[in-house]
């Protein structure tokens, strides 16, 4: 077999790799000087931002834009310098129908990108603000361009794509420096319901950590099956999930202890079921009443006045037979 033409090309890509030898070597150190440039970029805007911008987000966004700038220049002029013959226009005619191609394929990236740096511009939350989206609840760790980092209160770490928090609805607990908080009690019905609230409120003045500016409230909420809810709020501040949860402890035990103290009745749900035949005389005529049984002629159940008791009466002194 002939391989002389084959070693004709190799010899010929050989050379041409030592002719461009000095120029990717040049690249190369082209690109190292920019990656270095890039990072004394991103720290100077970083800065200079900080010192003029109170956002930690939009310090984040133009230190992190400065040193992306910086790298694609250098890619730009590294590939220049190892290519002469390229440039950008080439490389924009050179992309056509390509880079409408590719443009779908990263769509979601570029997607979230965009929606990133929207986020950062925008603030509606702070990295250090505890948010709420979907089932997922904590503290922002980091605002990417990409996605938003959480830590869950249970110690974990949630990755949010940008573009789902910038399209739908994220609660903010800590948007504002106080929160509102609630919680129904329930209270017999024998008891007197003035009283009760008087109490409540009483606990939750004499509770570390409710605001009395709002003051609390106690409301009446609904006439239940088995109690009347009332229900307690105050506000607390700041409004972090640690302090929630503890002024929410101190709050329902004050509260216990207030009512359960003066007599408050703190009823559980009751249910009374009736059996056949121990309705009352009261209650209405056998004959139409459809209670789980067919209403006809023949038997219908007694009420229980209309029954013989079960455990007759002893008899009195006057009733007992004469002994003989």
């Amino acid at each position: 077999m002939d391989f002389s033409l084959a070693w004709q090309k190799l010899n010929q890509i050989g050379r041409d790799l030592m002719l461009a030898l000095p120029n990717i070597v040049f690249g190369l150190v082209t690109f190292v000087v920019f990656m270095l440039l890039a990072r004394g970029a991103r720290a100077l805007v970083q800065r200079v931002t900080s010192s003029r911008s109170s956002s930690q987000s939009l310090v984040r966004l133009l230190s992190r834009l400065s040193y992306v700038g910086m790298l694609i220049l250098g890619v730009l002029v590294t590939v220049t310098i190892i290519l002469p013959g390229f440039t950008p226009a080439s490389l924009v005619s050179a992309l056509g129908v390509g880079g409408i191609a590719i443009g779908f394929a990263f769509k979601d990236i570029f997607q979230n990108f965009l929606a990133g740096v929207l986020l950062l511009l925008t603030e509606p939350f702070k990295i250090g603000d505890q948010i709420k989206y979907k089932e997922f609840e904590g503290t922002v760790e980091d605002i990417q361009t990409r996605a938003t980092a959480i830590k869950t209160y249970d110690g974990r770490r949630v990755i949010i794509p940008n573009a789902e928090l910038f399209t739908n609805a994220v609660t903010v607990n800590t948007a504002y420096d106080k929160r509102r908080l609630q919680y129904d009690v329930g209270i017999g019905y024998g008891d007197d319901i003035a009283q009760a609230r008087a109490l409540m409120l009483e606990a939750m003045r004499e509770v570390e950590g409710v605001m009395t500016d709002p003051a609390p409230e106690a409301l009446v909420m609904d006439l239940a099956g088995s109690s009347v809810n009332i229900r307690a709020r105050w506000w607390v501040d700041p409004p972090r999930q640690a302090d929630v949860l503890d002024a929410q402890d101190r709050v329902l035990e004050a509260i216990k202890n207030k009512l359960t103290a003066h007599g408050i009745d703190l009823p559980f749900p009751t249910q009374q079921i009736l059996l056949h035949d121990q309705t009352e005389a009261t209650d209405g005529n056998r004959r139409l009443q459809r209670e789980g049984w067919p209403a006809g002629p023949g038997d219908v159940p007694s009420a229980r006045a209309d029954l013989p008791a079960a455990h007759p009466e002893p008899a009195t002194d006057e009733q007992q037979p004469a002994k003989e």
